[in-house]
């Protein structure tokens, strides 16, 4: 009879680590202003209501379309320099507000409105108050 040499039964190696990655799609924001050293504001113009004064502001089509992050601050700078009167932190946050969300709800609305009677809420509340805080826009 004859004897086999067999050897052990050897354990097969473990299998390699499997590595996963997970890519986070992120909108692509501009790098640079395409409007820089475009005017934002075309003009603006202080008029009278029942309820008190009214600053309109009259944005450019750069003004109307401008989404890098610092246009608003360089768009509020064209403001106060063509109004200084309008520099208060209430008629910012409306103007913010304006800049924010009025353009895209109303894109083509001639002029955004600013009230220097309108209480200084803050930003957030003069949002939820659609850009008129302490009542609706005559």
């Amino acid at each position: 009879m004859a004897v086999g040499c067999a050897s052990a039964p050897q354990a097969s190696p473990p299998p390699a680590p499997t590595t996963t990655t997970t890519t986070a799609t992120r909108p692509a924001y501009p790098t640079s202003d395409p409007y820089v050293g475009q005017p934002l504001i075309d003009h603006v113009q202080w008029t009278t209501t029942r309820q008190g004064k009214r600053l309109m502001i009259f944005p450019t089509e750069a003004g109307r379309k401008d989404q890098f992050p610092s246009a608003v601050d360089r768009a509020w700078a064209e403001v106060v320099r063509l109004a200084p009167g309008a520099d208060t932190p209430g008629m910012f946050d409306q103007f913010r507000c304006h800049w924010n969300w009025a353009r895209a709800v109303a894109p083509d609305k001639p002029s955004w409105n600013l009230e220097p009677w309108r209480p200084a809420v803050g930003y957030d509340a003069t949002v939820q108050a659609f850009c008129n805080p302490g009542g609706p826009e005559e």
